[in-house]
């Protein structure tokens, strides 16, 4: 039998014995809708959840500022910021309006990356900025989070009468779910306030995981950050494995955000099914541009893979390994479990930067052997990082077969970012 695996802008395609297939893992939500994107946008703004019309709130406001993703996201903004912002000049048709860029601690994006996330007409248009967390001149203090840390947030926010965000919501590797709080943290906060949020002793919280908010030390923050930063109202999508629109929510940023989760966890937890093997990627471009996105696929793969298992993840990494902090922990040390020691000891106000990705992916490897399957130019910074390469899927399942035997068996989860995967009582003891 066949299946395909996200992979870039296309897909490997995986061959594989039926009688060796344990299961294929996939949300329960359509593929490839063909609904309106547009449609259910405005459907979403026009009833708003917990709020007044987005145009009624910016009556009267003069400095607007509009939050969006970065160009690692895959929120469709050439269809919803048009609209977004159509509905705010609706109310306020003179409004300075600020469209900052949520680059969290990323990089910022190129000319060209603007283009194909915006669109042309936007990015001529339209004054938008790019938050950079290292600029300590850029940032204000806005008090202290729940944790303890110290909250600075990008200027702009403090500046702005009015602070809306858009997003949206799949399952988060350790904030729960994305969208929502997350546009203010990490998205425009400084590179301080990041750092203390994904310490060690959070992440490693048995409550941040895929689909869990109740009791989340790292969503916690985020929500009060949201609450002090004035973050009035949102326009979160959810999206299908195509990354069309399926659907949308607006309104009160946390009573919306809510609903987006509920709705989310309903199309994409699924149980577990254990294997020697597991297929996995992360949902193909953009999120899967370098190995440090890729964690978040890695971990619905950990849910699944027996231990001393073969986790296979294919990725496009146009971007190498992004990251040259989350590179060094794994290049400089012999092992993930030299890795998983040393960022143990780290208390949350010396947290460094990418340590918490690195801290996941070393729990990854030290469960199972992780193959990533790309282009031969990544080999080498794979193999630095103790991780092995294969040049497509069906060579790293020959690969994971030498390692295991032809008996092993195969769970495959094409998107593993698409799906919160749940314990069974049967996996359990596994």
């Amino acid at each position: 039998m066949q299946i395909e695996i996200p992979y870039g802008r296309g897909k490997q395609r995986l061959v594989l014995p039926e009688e060796r297939l344990r299961a294929c893992i996939v949300p329960g939500h359509e593929q490839a809708s063909q609904a309106d994107q547009s449609a259910i946008v405005r459907e979403a703004l026009l009833h708003p959840i917990g709020t007044p019309r987005l145009c009624e709130m910016a009556r009267d406001r003069q400095k607007i500022l509009v939050i969006t993703s970065d160009h690692t996201r895959p929120l469709p903004s050439a269809v919803t910021l048009p609209l977004y912002l159509e509905e705010i000049r609706q109310g306020s048709p003179d409004a300075e309006i600020t469209i900052l860029i949520a680059t969290g601690m990323h990089r910022a994006p190129t000319r060209e990356e603007m283009l194909d996330h915006f669109g042309e007409a936007l990015v001529e248009r339209e004054n938008i900025l790019v938050h950079d967390a290292s600029d300590d001149q850029a940032m204000y203090y806005f008090g202290r989070l729940p944790s303890g840390g110290d909250l600075l947030l990008n200027r702009l926010v403090r500046e702005a009468d009015l602070v809306v965000s858009e997003g949206f919501i799949e399952p988060h590797f350790f904030a729960g779910f994305s969208g929502g709080r997350k546009s203010i943290l990490p998205g425009v906060a400084s590179r301080r306030t990041v750092l203390y949020n994904h310490n060690a002793r959070f992440i490693r919280h048995p409550s941040a995981r895929q689909g869990s908010l109740a009791e989340n030390p790292i969503h916690r923050d985020m929500d009060f950050a949201a609450k002090v930063a004035g973050l009035a109202f949102i326009l979160n999508v959810l999206l299908d494995g195509e990354k069309r629109i399926i659907g949308a929510v607006a309104g009160e940023p946390e009573l919306a955000h809510g609903v987006g989760c509920e709705r989310c966890a309903e199309m994409t937890r699924v149980p577990a099914v254990t294997a020697d093997i597991v297929v996995t990627s992360n949902g193909g471009y953009p999120l899967d541009q370098n190995i440090y996105q890729c964690v978040k696929g890695m971990t619905a793969a950990e849910a699944c893979v027996r231990p001393g298992g073969v986790v296979i993840l294919c990725a496009g990494l146009g971007d190498g390994h992004g990251g040259s902090a989350f590179y060094h922990w794994f290049a400089d040390r012999d092992s993930a479990q030299t890795v998983a020691r040393d960022i143990e000891d780290i208390p949350p106000e010396q947290t460094v930067p990418d340590q918490w990705q690195a801290q996941i992916l070393a729990r990854v490897m030290q469960k199972a052997t992780c193959v990533f399957v790309t282009g031969e130019e990544n080999r080498q910074t794979l193999e630095d990082m103790h991780l092995r390469w294969a040049p497509d899927v069906n060579a790293a399942l020959d690969m994971a077969t030498r390692l295991l035997g032809e008996a092993s068996m195969v769970t495959v989860i094409p998107d593993g970012v698409g799906v919160i995967i749940t314990e069974t009582t049967q996996n359990k003891g596994n």
